[in-house]
């Protein structure tokens, strides 16, 4: 079989160069990345179809597809990102418009630009540059200690994982969480108490699912259904994903919402807490703030 090789006409996330940025002029300059992939959706009006595909990984393909998008935009000043994961436009980015053919032409440049490094240095790609020429089949650049995060939490076993989410919610500054073990429970692995401040406090029920696919909204329902009159709210914390379906169930008018936790939440909690992680500070070298000095003028 012959192996398909990425073109700029195959790589799909082109089209969302333009939607980033518009998304972020919306929401004022800067949001998370679930609020622009929530922009994103409206304004290009997204089916399910498309919001529920999955890569090979299990991970969901449009939001890896917009994060490929964002990274050229980096890659091109128009988009800085904070160490807390907001993105934000430059100077450069606020009046910037980028239609699909000029987006094209950004990929073409910095496709060409690794290639010509790789070509010098006579070594392998740079860690953070991974497969530059075939996107659509390689998840958004990401350091090795997220990776390994994700293979630590669909590593452990069921129990160990309702105890991680257990540490996680004490963590978060909820008190009396107890991991209940049962089975036959509406999917309710646990409860806790949120204590707001002296006066107000919630009990919250919490469910925990440790896999690579998506949650369904058949899920939530149930859950919903089993926590009823028992606690205030709820929360689902996954190693996976939930549908579009499942995000429209949780936050259904006239019924109590729940909250839900992914995969790619979970590691920021992580990450946020530096629960489990060890901080150590690097650097990236900007190559673009020296292009100026490598001329003779």
């Amino acid at each position: 079989m012959t192996k398909k090789t990425a073109s700029p006409e195959g790589a799909q996330f082109l089209r969302y160069f333009g939607p980033v940025l518009d998304a972020l002029r919306a929401l004022g300059g800067s949001g998370a990345p679930s609020e622009v992939i929530e922009k994103i959706v409206e304004d290009l009006k997204i089916p399910d179809s498309v919001q529920n595909e999955l890569l090979d990984s299990g991970s969901p393909r449009f939001p890896n597809q917009v994060g490929w998008a964002r990274y050229y935009l980096m890659r091109e000043e128009l988009i800085d990102s904070s160490e807390r994961g907001v993105w934000s436009l430059t100077e450069k980015g606020h009046s910037a418009h980028v239609t699909y053919d000029q987006a094209r032409e950004i990929f073409r440049k910095w496709v060409k630009y690794f290639a010509d490094a790789r070509k010098e240095k006579k070594a392998g790609s740079r860690p953070d540059e991974g497969d530059e020429l075939a996107p659509e089949k390689t998840e958004v650049p990401a350091t090795n200690f997220r990776d390994r995060l994700a293979e630590i939490f669909f590593s452990l076993p069921p129990k160990g994982f309702e105890r991680l989410c257990q540490r996680l919610l004490r963590e978060s500054g909820f008190v009396q969480v107890v991991v209940t073990g049962r089975s036959g429970d509406g999917g309710i692995d646990g409860y806790g108490t949120l204590q707001v401040n002296p006066l107000v406090s919630f009990k919250v029920l919490f469910q925990c699912k440790r896999l690579t696919s998506s949650v369904g909204s058949s899920t939530i329902r149930d859950f919903r259904g089993a926590m009823q009159g028992r606690a205030d709210k709820g929360i689902i914390l996954t190693t996976g994903t939930f549908t579009a379906e499942a995000k429209k169930e949780a936050m259904r008018d006239g019924v109590p919402p729940l909250e839900l936790v992914d995969g790619q939440k979970l590691q920021e909690m992580f990450i946020q807490l530096e629960l489990g992680l060890n901080a150590v500070k690097t650097y990236e070298v900007r190559e673009s703030f020296f292009a100026e000095f490598r001329g003779d003028v």
